[in-house]
């Protein structure tokens, strides 16, 4: 078995291009392949290409936005494209965190 124990449930997956466009980190889908397609974001810290790579609760996310870096840790997966608070509580965003430990 791959990296799971016997009797673990599997877990519970979602394409990347479809996590981006429902967390509303993307307008579209395909605005969001053409984000991983151009190798502009990263998983866990590995370079992704590939709008079919599986992302799961625990992955970290590093991806640019406007003129800037995201650094987001998935909290749960989004059952469907709802409101921005929805979407944005769905994920945690790791450089804001960073940045009140370092001001504190």
């Amino acid at each position: 078995m791959k990296g799971r124990e016997c009797g673990e449930p599997p877990r519970e997956t979602q394409r990347i291009d479809r996590l981006l466009w429902m967390l509303r980190l993307a307008k579209s889908r395909s605005a969001a392949q053409d984000l991983v397609g151009g190798g502009h974001i990263r998983l866990n810290g590995r370079r992704i290409v590939r709008p079919a790579q599986v992302i799961g609760v625990g992955d970290v996310l590093t991806l640019p936005i406007g003129a800037g870096v995201r650094v987001i840790e998935i909290l749960s997966l989004p059952p469907r494209r709802g409101p921005a608070e929805e979407a944005q509580s769905r994920y945690r965003d790791l450089a804001s965190v960073s940045q009140q430990a370092g001001a504190a």
